[in-house]
């Protein structure tokens, strides 16, 4: 299905829709000692929030080879308790706003296609055209690329929606615009420095950003 007329928003799912960053700590602590790493204190794991992926895999010292396995496994325990997972306060009501005004919704995650589509059964929210799904930590931008080229997507009618440092390089890079939210794993403070094109706060900016900005 192509999209020439209908502007694109494109989520990120972990930390933007869906709350799983209580959970994959829970994991990642739970196969910390099979794959040889520390657990990750709670007060760590706020100071790591204002830091980015490369820092962080260095700080905790994660291979690179051994992170696919680890993230596989992540996966699968997630998949096994994504009932318990919450979907932010107010993401819901956006959701179903901007399907209600005919906006191409799709989703670009590293998480499986299971967990997502799974997740979106319980809440009800089954309100995306696509669900891309890329196992891509330090390329986010090859994948946005790649989820372009699928979905017949222009870059200059999309806008993404992510929590992370490595969406605004990626968004960046891929030449896309981005709004950064401060409610998932990345604090304000480091989205900040790294400038996207918009920074909310509260889920309910997004229709305002969106509308004004000729979404």
């Amino acid at each position: 299905m192509t999209n020439d007329k209908v502007k694109t928003i494109i989520f990120d799912f972990d930390g933007t829709i869906a709350d799983t960053f209580p959970l994959i700590l829970e994991l990642f602590d739970e196969y910390a000692e099979e794959f040889g790493y520390k657990k990750i204190d709670r007060k760590e794991s706020e100071r790591l929030r204002n830091k980015n992926p490369k820092e962080i895999f260095q700080e905790l010292k994660i291979s690179p080879l051994k992170l696919p396995f680890l993230a596989n496994k992540i996966r699968n325990g997630l998949n096994k308790q994504i009932q318990t997972v919450k979907i932010f306060p107010g993401m819901k009501d956006v959701l179903l706003s901007l399907k209600k005004k005919n906006f191409y919704l799709g989703i670009l995650t590293s998480n499986s296609l299971d967990n997502v589509r799974k997740f979106l059964f319980i809440y009800n929210l089954e309100v995306f055209n696509f669900v891309h799904s890329e196992m891509n930590i330090f390329g986010k931008d090859k994948a946005l690329n790649n989820m372009l080229r699928q979905n017949k997507l222009s870059r200059e009618d999309v806008i993404y929606i992510g929590d992370e440092v490595r969406d605004i390089e990626a968004c960046k890079k891929a030449k896309i615009k981005i709004i950064a939210v401060t409610w998932g794993f990345n604090k304000k403070e480091i989205l900040q420095k790294n400038n996207p094109d918009y920074l909310i706060d509260k889920p309910e900016e997004l229709l305002k950003i969106i509308i004004r900005s000729g979404f």
